[in-house]
């Protein structure tokens, strides 16, 4: 009877040893998910703190140079992240999100089949390109490397404002010379465009009054 009172005692002894062995003791930890808990559900977000994560302080956009590559991976990155079926919550659509009216002004007149086909949107953003170099060649002739209301005046800085709030928004930019200028719904400025998107060599464009996605 003894034996069996030391053979449980024993065994209630290693089995508490063993369990405070694996509970941690004043362990710092770092809260890299929060949870948070709505409507009795729990969700799991990312760590709100940015130093958690050390390695985003390195991240950067690829270079692809000042050329035509540049520009329309530069544009794209700002209009949607390069995605190609992204439509954004006014309906701009594809990867340099354009809305309906710019579309049928290129020949484009099915907004489906047109989200659905990456060639199809490279060629829209040239051949608009081209419309807008058109519409504003004066201004670019007249501005280019002037500074304007503190913006030094490119014309990739003056065909990205054009894609942003077309190449009427544009001529009433010069026209205000630079004090007054358009916004788009997300705050979005044409003048911030001109800045961001200027000194790419657009030479290569052909400015074309008729250009669509069949030339």
């Amino acid at each position: 009877m003894i034996k069996k009172w030391y053979f449980y005692a024993s065994l209630i002894v290693i089995i508490t040893f063993l369990t405070l062995g694996f509970k941690p003791f004043n362990i710092e930890t770092k809260p890299w998910f929060l949870i948070e808990k709505t409507d009795g559900s729990e969700y799991i977000f990312p760590s709100q703190d940015k130093d958690d994560y050390p390695e985003s302080n390195n991240l950067n956009v690829p270079y692809t140079g000042n050329h035509l590559v540049g520009f329309k991976e530069a544009v794209a990155f700002k209009e949607s992240q390069g995605k190609y079926r992204k439509v954004n919550s006014l309906g701009y659509m594809g990867k340099y999100q354009f809305g309906s009216e710019a579309l049928r002004a290129i020949g484009v007149r099915n907004d489906k089949a047109f989200l659905k086909n990456p060639a199809l949107q490279e060629k829209a953003f040239i051949a608009l390109l081209s419309k807008n170099k058109w519409i504003l060649r004066n201004e670019i002739e007249k501005y280019e490397g002037k500074i304007i209301n503190g913006v030094a005046i490119t014309e990739s800085g003056i065909l990205a404002a054009a894609h942003l709030g077309g190449a009427g928004s544009v001529k009433s930019f010069f026209k205000n010379r630079g004090t007054r200028y358009f916004r788009d719904a997300y705050g979005t400025s044409l003048r911030s465009y001109m800045k961001a998107f200027g000194g790419y060599d657009l030479s290569h464009i052909e400015a074309d009054s008729n250009a669509t996605i069949n030339d």
